[in-house]
């Protein structure tokens, strides 16, 4: 269904797409990489020039504007999210955006990646797209919709609401945050600078997707010190560091607890990079499961298989640290589901049909909810995110630009009444996201 938004949101789109703005989580800065004010700084002065107000970029790498309300009541300050950086696990340099106008469900190929196809066969969700217009990059990079459509959606949001002030609403914020994807978008100020009660972060994928649910997520670092010496002396002396981080690899369970073998409530022990030299070696994890106890005995698990691997090797040192990155949102949001409920509202008003699923993966919402901002997740329509499979349909971004709208509108109607729990069971099914 074509809309009066797409116009707008495809040039958006493109224009930022084309912005290298890729995480770096070796990086000790915030943002991690200098390039992703490249984006953030337009991003701060086409706010100004729409007349947004209070429109600042923290010393953290966050763009943070206000839209003024038009309604005297006590609507709370509500606020829209997303993060301009592309993960680091494809290429995300010179992406070459291409619009497949008028999509009619034919296989998409890809010039800079002739070998490379994108099949409604395999990608059931294309096939329901017929008529769209779809968004790929040329098969040499991600195409950046996650979360480049999601900072499209906020800023013609932002546009739109600036424009016609006949639209009843409260205070809206719009927030552009750095290094979502390396778990470091939401800085400790960020609450306290966006000012608001309820936030929603434009970070999903599917039509009619409202996310409440995530994985609670903790990382592991194991660092190997082992005793380097020429090998050409090196019996009963030499101990390997990559030896040793083999057997811990070996040691952890690969068959019942990684990414490649878990599904739908499973959570996994993720080794994603190891490096190192037979004097040094490092490795890292991502630990991930909907449920604390289960994420603790993950943690549990780690150190245990360091702490028997050293056992074996008291000449070499193995340390093993585990650090949180963020929690199951639902563990607030089930508490007061009004900013589920209104989504849903939203959606509703606008013919489209809603869904919640559990998420394997995370988003800034995950750490704005357990900061005590609670913050769901909307759809923007990405699909096949993190790889040169990556597309979006322009109308599914419309169709999300709609329903804030409609958001906006529902908080700014009457102050909302008290908080209430979930009342309905969880569906069941599981969707994938990575984060």
């Amino acid at each position: 269904m074509k809309s009066q938004f797409d116009q707008e949101l495809e040039e958006r789109l493109l224009r930022y797409v084309k912005i290298d703005t890729q995480a770096d989580e070796a990086s000790k800065t915030s943002p991690s990489t200098a390039k992703q004010f490249d984006l953030l700084k337009p991003l701060q002065e086409e706010l100004k020039a729409l007349g947004a107000q209070d429109v600042k970029l923290t010393e953290y790498g966050a763009v943070i504007a206000t839209i003024p309300a038009t309604v005297q009541n006590d609507a709370p300050p509500i606020a829209f999210l997303a993060h301009v950086d592309t993960a680091p696990a494809f290429n995300g340099t010179d992406v070459k955006p291409i619009v497949h106008r008028n999509y009619q469900g034919d296989v998409i190929k890809f010039p800079d990646a002739p070998d490379l196809t994108l099949s409604p066969d395999d990608s059931p969700y294309l096939a329901q797209k017929i008529g769209d217009d779809i968004v790929t990059a040329s098969g040499k990079t991600l195409l950046g919709a996650d979360d480049k459509a999601g900072v499209a959606i906020v800023m013609v949001l932002a546009r739109h609401l600036l424009q016609n002030k006949n639209i009843a609403h409260g205070v809206i914020r719009v927030c552009f945050t750095p290094d979502e994807e390396i778990g470091r978008g939401v800085h400790k100020n960020l609450p306290d600078d966006l000012q608001a009660v309820f936030a929603y972060t434009l970070d999903g994928s599917a039509l009619g997707d409202i996310v409440y649910e995530t994985f609670s997520a903790d990382k592991a670092t194991v660092q190997i010190q082992g005793v380097s010496i020429h090998p050409s002396i090196a019996k009963d002396k030499l101990v390997n560091a990559l030896h040793l981080a083999a057997k811990i690899t070996d040691t952890l369970p690969h068959i019942t607890l990684t990414p490649e073998t878990t599904s739908d409530r499973q959570g996994f022990i993720h080794l994603y990079h190891m490096a190192g030299t037979a004097a040094q070696a490092e490795m890292h994890f991502i630990l991930r499961d909907f449920e604390m106890d289960h994420l603790n005995a993950q943690g549990a698990l780690i150190h245990q298989v360091c702490a028997t691997i050293q056992a074996t090797e008291p000449r070499a040192k193995i340390t093993c640290e585990v650090t949180p990155q963020y929690r199951n949102m639902r563990y607030w949001l089930e508490n007061d589901m009004r900013p589920v409920d209104l989504a849903r509202q939203a959606c509703e008003k606008l013919g489209i049909e809603h869904f919640s699923l559990p998420v394997r993966g995370g988003t800034d919402g995950s750490r704005l909810t357990e900061m005590g901002v609670p913050t769901p997740n909307l759809f923007t329509g990405m699909q096949n995110i993190h790889g040169p499979l990556e597309y979006v349909s322009i109308q599914d971004m419309a169709r999300a630009t709609e329903m804030c709208i409609q958001l906006a509108e529902l908080w700014g109607g009457a102050a909302p009444q008290a908080p209430h729990a979930r009342q309905e069971p969880r569906d069941e099914a599981i969707q994938d996201l990575v984060g």
